[in-house]
């Protein structure tokens, strides 16, 4: 058996050298001048390709080397299966097989991820429809989406990929996918915490071992992202406590055999706080040194706090830019003490050279023009660089709402010690709509809404916009443009034309409605970077549509003015705006002034009110807000208030607890009317809703609301003020903004109509 095997082997080896020496005698020519080239096999790439890719051309000499390069070269391009030379007299064949095309790549089994998702991921590895297609780029494909799926902590996410030969040398990809099931965060163990319990500090992490909303915040899943975002707050909770030396020792993230349920553990060394003993300024601060000592958010004699030396280091570099120090560098040094646990810290500083602006260069524009992001910037070329303008420039492009990302580099210019370039790269989001929407509230029961609206006009940065809504009690459409820029100065121009027809809440059984239309053009004018002054004049015309239950207040204006009333009011108007978010806010102000006054047609009136909105930031978490709202209508010549420009207050945006618009004045029937007065005033405190951690999209708040309305000539009284308190949920849910609120009346009198429990919810699909 041994010595069959042996001669098995031998005459093995024997061919293959047999075979070897006929390739290689075969393969072998003498070299000789090219007379012609023929490429055989191409069916999609251009012959100009392999041409390009040969490094021999027509009347050069040929060899076996060449050959060889030219078969190499031809592979590196990656388009070829299979390459083949031949030579015959003094002609050179290059024969190729081209890789299959990749016609469609398809997924099955895929819920946790969007198709759209995963074909993008594939593309970034050059996996795509059009691409040349070979095994290796599917294992890595199969690779890339398991990544992907353990990222979203499936990690018994098994993946089949399908290779389907169609005609004209193409290839169909199905990649079959079995999800599997959620691997979730059985335990957190934290190790050599002796100051912290565990409980404090995991409260620190957004990971944890799930609750009854997990299925929300999904903070239970695993990801490597996740875990090395909460060691970084983990590690700021101590140095922010004066922990100077604390450090992570080591990560360990175990999983089950059955890739079901996930172990992290932390080793922590925290070792001693340290208080502050002095601060110390070092290097050249301009000549403006008191300056800079001012900045020091430092606190001597107080436990060490890194986001102090942060805060401080970011101003003073920030501070230096205003100046032109483009390149500042403040290193902070620590002199640590540990016999008595105190530690003196010294700010070298280093301005380096000063610089101007040579250009300001854009780039991810594709839609958008270059003059629309331009006229936002107050950094200018050929200027100094200014810190305080360029951030302001950047924070003015991104509140223009075009981009989904907005980023400035500054960039050396090669043989200059003084100069550096400006480059803003955008990332464009679609900025036009078409939204379909549905929706439910307490009030006005069952809403549609249609519209269709462009920010950012072929680029231009003008508005465009129309909609229509629907609902029991009101029926409003409306069509608009803006024009951000209708001046150099950035003075915008609105053009406007809204046609509602309404009934007050509060009426179940009457048909009577309100019909108005109305055309205006207001211009906004920039006072500086948050606040605003508007200016316009409308036209407007209001018909009272008399039916049943008509309040005795409408029919009285309609016999003594007509029912039909005609005005051309002036709108003036100021706003100050400094949230840091319009959707869910926990710091800034919101401060409107506004004025309608209209000498001019059947109704003569003047409407002005004042609102003031506050956010306070608590903590990371909690946030308090006030809101302040009045408004006040006069008759002008004689006559009174127009009765279809009352003020209503009650409900969900006024006082909580009461029917929506039932606060306020009635007429001789009982309805209520509404008055050319109002009086707001809200209190809110947010919390964390529980199990949501720090997701500000979904929070609790406790709530304290006064309110009413006064007919024109009654005086306010704040002893007539309704009030309540309660508890509600805010939610920027997927469907929309939704708003939840139980209250409970406090000042109440006969014949208010409480409502205790509100909402509303909008949906679009």
């Amino acid at each position: 058996m041994h010595l069959s095997l042996k001669r098995l082997c031998s005459a093995l080896f024997m061919v293959l050298s047999l075979m070897g020496l006929s390739e290689q005698r075969a393969l072998a020519v003498e070299p000789f001048i090219l007379g012609d080239i023929r490429i055989e096999g191409l069916q999609r790439v251009e012959p100009g390709t392999v041409f390009a890719s040969l490094p021999f051309k027509v009347g050069e000499t040929y060899t076996d080397e060449k050959g060889t390069l030219a078969i190499r070269s031809l592979f590196t391009l990656g388009l070829f299966k299979d390459i083949r030379i031949e030579t015959k007299q003094n002609i050179v064949i290059v024969m190729v097989e081209e890789r299959p095309i990749i016609s469609n790549v398809e997924f099955v089994g895929t819920k946790e991820f969007d198709k759209d998702t995963l074909k993008k991921a594939l593309k970034d590895i050059g996996l795509t429809d059009g691409r040349p297609f070979d095994k290796a780029l599917a294992d890595r494909a199969e690779q890339e989406l398991k990544r992907q799926y353990i990222n979203k902590s499936l990690y018994g996410a098994e993946i089949t990929t399908t290779i389907t030969p169609i005609e004209r040398n193409r290839v169909n990809l199905t990649f079959s996918v079995v999800e599997g099931a959620v691997a979730k965060i059985k335990e957190i163990r934290l190790v050599g915490n002796q100051i912290f319990s565990e409980s404090d500090l995991r409260k620190q992490l957004d990971l944890n071992t799930g609750n009854w909303l997990s299925w929300y915040t999904k903070s239970d899943r695993y990801s490597s992202a996740k875990l090395n975002a909460d060691l970084e707050t983990l590690k700021s909770f101590y140095l922010s406590r004066g922990f100077l030396e604390f450090k992570i020792e080591s990560t360990q993230v175990a999983i089950s055999a059955d890739r079901q349920d996930i172990v992290i553990t932390v080793n922590v060394h925290e070792g001693d706080r340290f208080v502050v003993s002095g601060v110390q300024l070092e290097g050249y601060f301009l000549g403006r040194d008191e300056e800079f000592k001012a900045l020091v958010g430092i606190k001597v004699g107080q436990t060490y706090n890194a986001n102090d030396v942060t805060q401080t280091i970011k101003a003073m570099t920030e501070y230096y830019g205003n100046f032109g120090y483009a390149f500042a560098r403040i290193e902070p040094r620590t002199d640590i003490d540990h016999t008595n646990n105190q530690v003196n810290i010294v700010l070298q500083a280093d301005p380096s050279r000063r610089a101007y602006i040579r250009n300001i260069n854009l780039a991810g524009n594709s839609k958008t023009r270059d003059e629309i992001i331009r006229r936002e910037f107050r950094q200018m070329e050929s200027a100094w660089y200014d810190g305080d303008r360029i951030r302001l420039s950047r924070d003015r492009v991104e509140r223009l709402g075009y981009f989904k990302d907005v980023s400035i580099e500054t960039q050396d210019v090669p043989g200059s010690q003084d100069q550096v370039d400006l480059l803003v790269t955008v990332v464009e989001k679609p900025t036009g709509s078409l939204q379909l929407g549905a929706g439910f509230s307490s009030y006005e029961k069952l809403f549609l809404t249609f519209g269709i609206q462009q920010d950012n006009i072929f680029g231009t940065g003008n508005f465009l916009g129309t909609s229509v809504s629907t609902s029991k009690y009101n029926q409003v459409f409306t069509i608009n443009t803006t024009n951000p820029y209708f001046t150099e100065d950035g003075i915008s121009r609105t053009f406007d034309f809204t046609h509602r027809s309404t009934r007050p809440y509060n009426d179940e059984a009457g048909n009577y409605r309100m019909v108005s239309s109305a055309l205006g053009m207001r211009f906004g004018i920039p006072i500086n970077e948050i606040d605003r002054f508007s200016l316009g004049v409308s036209a407007e015309e209001t018909t009272i549509v008399p039916g049943t239950s008509i309040p005795a207040s409408y029919l009285d204006y309609a016999n003594r003015f007509g029912y039909t009333s005609n005005a051309l009011p002036i709108n003036l108007g100021w706003l100050r705006d400094s949230r840091d978010s319009v959707m869910a806010p926990t710091r800034g102000v919101v401060s409107r002034i506004y004025s309608d006054i209209s000498g001019i047609g059947q109704a003569k009136y003047i409407r002005s009110g004042a609102q003031y909105q506050i956010y306070y930031p608590l903590s990371k978490q909690y946030s308090f807000a006030l809101n302040s709202e009045i408004g006040v209508g006069r008759g002008l010549d004689g006559q009174p208030y127009p009765i279809f420009k009352n003020y209503y207050v009650g409900g969900l945006g006024s006082v909580r607890g009461f029917d929506q618009g039932s606060l306020g004045p009635r007429d001789i029937t009982g309805l209520v009317v509404g008055g050319a007065k109002k009086v707001v005033m809200n209190a809110e405190f947010f919390i964390p809703f529980p199990g949501a951690g720090n997701d500000k999209s979904l929070r609790l708040y406790a709530f304290y609301d006064m309110g009413n309305v006064y007919t024109e000539f009654e005086p306010i009284k704040l002893d007539s003020l309704r009030s309540s308190f309660g508890m509600g949920i805010s939610w920027v849910s997927p469907m929309g903004p939704l708003r939840f609120a139980i209250a409970n009346p406090i000042h109440t009198i006969e014949g208010d109509r409480i409502q205790k429990l509100q909402f509303q919810i909008g949906s679009s699909f």
